[in-house]
This record gives C-alpha cells, structure tokens and sequence, in this order.
C-alpha cells in the first residue's frame, strides 16, 4: 500500500497538471494566438480579455442602451445591438469581437455571405449554439451534414404549398377570434390596446392549431414556459464560458431544467399520444406534427427500417420545440412592428388597406388572393429589413483554414453574420437605408438589393427558413384582417424601445389606438 500511494498521487498529479495546462491554452493562449494572427491578416478588433472576451462588455453597453428609450425613428442599431455598432465604427464592417475565448469575425460584405451561406465552403459549418441554449433551441437549425440533410429532407414535406393551403382555416379561424376581440373591448368607436401581447397570442394560437391541432388554451403552458427560458438564458449567457456554470445548483438552472422537463414531458405525451393513434390505423393528423411523423415514417419505410434512417422520439421533440418557438416569434414580431410602423405611416397604411379590400372585400382572405397582395408584401419586406426577428445569423466555424476576402483565417473562427447590420447598411441600401420606404421593393428583392445577398429575414441558400412561406402567409392573413377591420394610430403613451431577447421586440409593449370601420 505504501508503494502504490506515491504512484496514485504522482498520476493525479500528472493529471491536474494536464487539466490546468488544457484550460489556460483554451482560455488564454490560443486566444491570444488567434488575436495576433487576426491582426497580421489586417484584421482590428478589440483585445482579448481573459474568458470572457467581449460579453461583459457587451452586456454592460445593452444594458445602457436598454436603460433608456429612443425618439421615433429606425437607427434602431446603436439600441439593439449597442456593442457591435461601436466595434465596427471603431474598426471597420470586416473586424472581430470575441464569444469568450472565441473570436468572432464580422461578415457585412454580401458577396462573402453569399459564399458563405451557399455552401461553397465545404468545410464552413454552423456553429452549434453554448450548451445553454439547448432546452431552448434545439433542432434541424443547429445540425449540420447528414444530420441536417436528413431532418431537413424529413420535414420539408410539412412546408410543401398544398399542406400549407390545408392550414389556411387555422389561420382564417385564429385571426378571426383576436379581430372579434378587439371588436368587443367596448362600444366605443376607438379603443387603446397594447397589441404586442394580443398577437403573441394570435401567433402562439396558430401554431398551437397548425402544429398540433390544439387551442391556444392548451398550449399556453408551454409558451409561458418557452418565454420564462428564454429570458433566464439571456440573464445566464454572460456567463456560459465558465467552466461548469450551468450544472452549478444556483436558482435559475434549477428552474432551466425543471422548464425543459416540463416542456419535454408535455410532448412527449402528445406524441405518444399521435404513435397510438397511428398503429390503430387512424392515420396521421395533416397537422405540422401529423406531417412530420408521416414524412418520418415513410423515410424510414423506404429505407429499409434500418436503425440509422429517420428520427427518434427525442429529436421530433426537439423539432416540436423549435416549431413552437420559432414560428410564434418570427411572425408575432413580424406583425407587431408592421402594425407600429403603419401607425407612423398612415398613407402606407391606407394604400394597404386599398388594396385588400379590392382583393378581398369584406370576405375573408384566402391562399390565391394573398398571392396577389403586392402593396402588403413590399411593406412587411420592408419591416423585415428594418426589425428583422432574427437579427443575426448563427456563427458559421471552419475547420480549416479559409480564404475569406482578402483574409487568410485560420481554423477555429467563427464568422458572424450580424442580419440587422447588413439591413441597414447605407452603402447597401442607400442615404434613406434608415427609413421606412417599402417602394424599394416595388419590383421585388432581387432588383431592391441588386442582386446581392443584402436582404436575409429569413437567411439564405441552402439552409433558409423552412418555415419562410408559412409565416409570411400567416402575417399576411393576419394584417388583412385586420385592415379589414381596424385603422390604428399610434399612443401618445408608445414608447419605442426596440430590444433583442433572442429575438428582436418592442421592449415597452406596442400601445396603439384602434378605430373600428363601419361595416
């Protein structure tokens, strides 16, 4: 025994040893040799700070920038995205930042975003998101390879045309229940309403029917949840490069995973559920659930049934949530900002509103028409490039080294394509590049942006929004109706606030003053 003790703690030794030298490379010395190669190649930034790099900084300009809000007018980047702004005024739309110990090379140039986001870097992979954000976004939007291709190949026929017209009366139904409402708040001719809380409902109620036939009573305990999670995550982000941080027993992780459990559970009870209901020979439900289960069983089919071919329960879980998740925040703020914006822009609102009731009249929209609304589409075009929801593009990392521009970098980097920059780009989109002006897309995107990638909502290329048309149609129902029914003005008691929780949103809610029009 006394022979083996001396070994045991020289093996322990030798292993602390080797951790500690592992954990300062990762968090000081590669850092630091990324930092000067970046500056050889031309490249400026900020300097590295130890494990952090830049997010306490970041976090400390948003909070700032938060603190207080901005006169009416859409240089919403200096607000939103207050760090970012400052790092390429300083040094230049091609600079880097640092994600913790990882830096971050800014991409604004459209062509490089064309390469990027076209796949012609092989080698140039999305970055999967921190750990943290796992029970919050989880899916076909963080895979990448055979595993994308394959659940991108799974669920696309859930997107297909002719399964969306089979969801229109969803929409028609969900749209038709907040008009209804609105109508009933009193009998007076105009009413104040903050909107931004009615259409969360209006897009969490459609997703709820569309996705898993369920109202929006139903599915309300899992919104309420997804919201809570993502706000906890935000608060922890800062400190996601800490080594162990999210196992540490502090109050929100615990509340983290007892919300991923909860959510995870109710799921997977509903696709138990829907299993059953299938091999009783009921079929499948032609709702976005029904579609995906479908798809997963033919794929599987007519593969053989081998062991690696379709989806297992836990990822359909995770499609589920991402479903959840972002199909109510893309089109919820989609709308909110569209309903602000024609509150400012009464003549943009009435030429809207024109054009609806020529298309449709009093009756209620259907998938043809709304094809045809021109007016309509340009101006949530333009919403989408001033107050994109997803306001950044996930990092893509090379694996080797690249040619990018004139750059030479160097495996391991990330390349963030930071969407509401590029959006308001003056040299992409002119002096008026902060201005609401939908007649840029009069004749369509690709002569509004010249036919570079300068206009990514949606992102672009291979990996764009599956869900692009779906929410675009559901917005347009939506804002119908509501024209239909409604002109809106703006509150005296509005304040614009623009802030990011994951995704882009009015801070201070979105206060407007109804008029309901004589039938």
């Amino acid at each position: 025994m006394g022979e083996i003790l001396p070994v045991m703690l020289a093996i322990s030794a030798v292993i602390l040893v080797s951790l500690a030298w592992k954990a300062f490379n990762w968090v000081w010395l590669k850092p630091k040799k990324f930092e000067k190669y970046l500056r050889q190649q031309g490249l400026r930034g900020p300097s590295y700070k130890f494990l952090f790099g830049n997010l306490l900084e970041m976090v400390s300009a948003t909070n700032e920038a938060t603190s207080k809000p901005i006169e009416f007018s859409h240089q919403i980047v200096p607000r939103v995205l207050p760090f970012l702004h400052y790092s390429i005024q300083k040094y230049g739309k091609m600079s880097f930042t640092w994600s913790g110990p990882y830096p971050i090379v800014n991409i604004m140039d459209p062509d490089i975003i064309r390469d990027i986001l076209s796949g012609k870097y092989d080698h140039c992979e999305k970055d999967g998101l921190p750990p943290l954000f796992n029970p919050l976004v989880t899916g076909i939007v963080t895979y990448n390879g055979e595993k994308w291709v394959k659940h991108r190949r799974i669920i696309n026929p859930a997107f297909h045309v002719e399964k969306l017209k089979m969801m229109l009366p969803a929409f028609q139904t969900c749209c038709c229940e907040m008009v209804e409402k609105w109508q009933k708040l009193g009998p007076e001719e105009l009413c104040e309403l903050d909107v931004w809380s009615h259409l969360q409902d209006l897009t969490a109620d459609v997703i709820s029917r569309t996705a898993f036939s369920s109202s929006f009573e139903e599915g309300r305990r899992i919104f309420k949840l997804q919201k809570e999670l993502a706000n906890l995550i935000m608060r922890a982000a800062p400190f996601m490069f800490i080594p162990g941080f999210r196992f540490l027993p502090s109050k929100g992780n615990k509340r983290m995973r007892e919300i991923n459990s909860e959510i995870r559970l109710v799921l997977r009870n509903m696709i138990h559920d829907r299993e059953k209901a299938m091999s009783a020979g009921e079929g499948c439900s032609k709702d976005l659930l029904g579609l995906l289960m479908e798809s997963n069983l033919k794929e599987t089919i007519d593969t053989g049934n081998s062991k690696n071919v379709g989806i297992s329960i836990d990822e359909v879980i995770d499609e589920c949530k991402l479903f959840y998740f972002a199909g109510q925040e893309t089109t919820g703020n989609l709308l909110v900002w569209t309903m602000i914006l024609l509150s400012t822009q009464q003549d943009w609102q009435e030429k809207a509103r024109e054009e609806v009731m020529n298309v449709f009249g009093r009756r209620k929209p259907d998938f043809d028409g709304l094809n045809h609304l021109k007016i309509v589409s340009m101006i949530l075009n333009e919403v989408l490039r001033l107050y994109p929801p997803a306001y950044t593009i996930a990092d893509r990392v090379s694996s080797k080294e690249m040619q990018v521009g004139e750059h030479t970098l160097p495996p391991g980097t990330l390349l963030g394509m930071r969407t509401l920059l590029v959006h308001h780009d003056r040299d992409l989109w002119g002096e008026d590049a902060d201005e609401f002006n939908p007649s840029r897309f009069s004749e369509g995107v690709t002569k509004a942006t010249n036919n570079k990638v300068s206009f990514i909502p949606f992102g672009w290329g291979t990996r764009v929004c599956v869900g692009q048309t779906f929410a675009l149609n559901e917005a347009k129902m939506a804002i119908s109706m509501i024209l239909q029914h409604f002109s809106f003005d703006i509150s005296p008691t509005y304040v614009h606030a623009p802030y990011a929780v994951l995704t882009l949103q009015p801070q201070h809610g979105a206060q407007l003053i109804l008029h309901k029009l004589s039938l």
